[in-house]
């Protein structure tokens, strides 16, 4: 019999998605296929403690992990002699635990922006999902827009980017310019530039509410994005593979608010989603390889979500890429690719086996 993989699944994290990626984690220890491989989860506080544990997808899912009997302190190791994790015994001392691949579920900052990419990467240590470069310029939605730009051939929304220290040197005059670059055109959308999960997202309906839009956005960082508004229906495409990836079938959101925020994705049970049926096939090729040509541009492998807006007219445009999306039981990324004939544990399977083909 053929040896087990040593899988690491990370979940938790210093992020406010902290909790729907204990979700996703949770989802993904119910669909994994436990026979293939040896696995150990290490959950990450909100206060940034490691701990390996043994707990229940169930305590994960609701938080109570955190007191489980028997988290250890664990720390992954950069070192790439020790190749692996090292979690605290009960005498103090430190046993090694070997890593064959890494599977981070996690989401937001300190998850998928690159900063955990890199120190898997220093580790020596394949996980699942885009590198730290890849990471950090897909979660900062102003080089995303940049490089797609650069790129050509994909439409997207225009944007102003705006910067903490000019906005807090002169809110009023920010605000002024930000309405002159859009000439005085309402609704505005207002984003963080890497906040993910659409934390800290505004929809400014009269000028007056646009200062206060920033500021918010401003919790969140040091650069935001105003875009202009664009209408249709929101739609989203999985991608899956490194070299020759493939995209999934089309889904469709339907939010429960006015727009997609946290509440919506994650909160209200009003919001809902489907596979989109009612598009002529040429309709779907152009979505589809619009998602697979922003994929490449940002230098992605492993996995990511594409999402666009598709207006009345036909237009599509680009609105942003996740590249470790939700796998909550609700979530459009496995969601995607069961309508396209892929089961949720043979899609585990597929991503890591990507991991492993990348390498380090």
């Amino acid at each position: 019999m053929d040896k087990k993989l040593s899988l690491l699944i990370l979940f938790g994290g210093v992020s406010q998605e902290h909790e729907v990626s204990c979700i996703s984690a949770a989802s993904v220890l119910e669909h994994i296929d436990s026979s293939r491989y040896e696995i150990n989860t290490i959950g990450i506080t909100k206060e940034g403690n490691w701990f390996l544990t043994s707990s229940p997808a169930v305590h994960i899912r609701n938080g109570s992990w955190t007191d489980y009997p028997g988290n250890r302190r664990a720390v992954l190791v950069p070192d790439r002699s020790t190749g692996g994790i090292l979690a605290e015994s009960d005498d103090g001392k430190f046993d090694v635990i070997s890593v064959d691949v890494v599977f981070p579920v996690l989401h937001g900052r300190n998850g998928e922006d690159g900063t955990m990419q890199g120190l898997l990467q220093l580790a020596g240590i394949p996980f699942v999902g885009s590198d730290a470069a890849s990471s950090a310029a897909s979660m900062d939605k102003a080089i995303t827009k940049a490089m797609v730009e650069q790129a050509g051939g994909v439409c997207q929304a225009r944007c102003d980017v705006i910067h903490r220290k000019e906005f807090e040197s002169d809110p009023e005059g920010e605000a002024e310019a930000v309405l002159d670059f859009f000439n005085g055109e309402l609704p505005l959308f207002v984003k963080p530039a890497n906040a993910g999960s659409s934390v800290g997202i505004s929809k400014v309906k009269k000028k007056e509410d646009l200062k206060e839009a920033l500021r918010f956005a401003f919790h969140e960082d040091d650069k935001v994005l105003v875009e202009e508004t664009v209408t249709g229906r929101e739609i989203e495409v999985a991608v899956l593979g490194n070299e020759e990836p493939e995209a999934s079938c089309i889904g469709e959101i339907f939010a429960a608010n006015e727009f997609y925020d946290y509440n919506a994705k994650y909160e209200n049970e009003k919001s809902e989603t489907g596979i989109v049926k009612d598009l002529e096939p040429e309709k779907e090729k152009e979505i589809r390889d619009a998602a697979l040509a922003v994929y490449r541009i940002m230098g992605c492998r492993g996995l990511a979500r594409v999402d666009f807006f598709l207006k009345e007219s036909g237009r599509v445009v680009f609105n942003e890429i996740n590249t470790l999306p939700g796998f909550t039981h609700i979530s459009m990324y496995p969601k995607l690719w069961e309508a396209s004939g892929l089961h949720y544990s043979e899609l585990i399977d597929r991503l890591i086996m990507l991991a492993l083909e990348t390498g380090n």
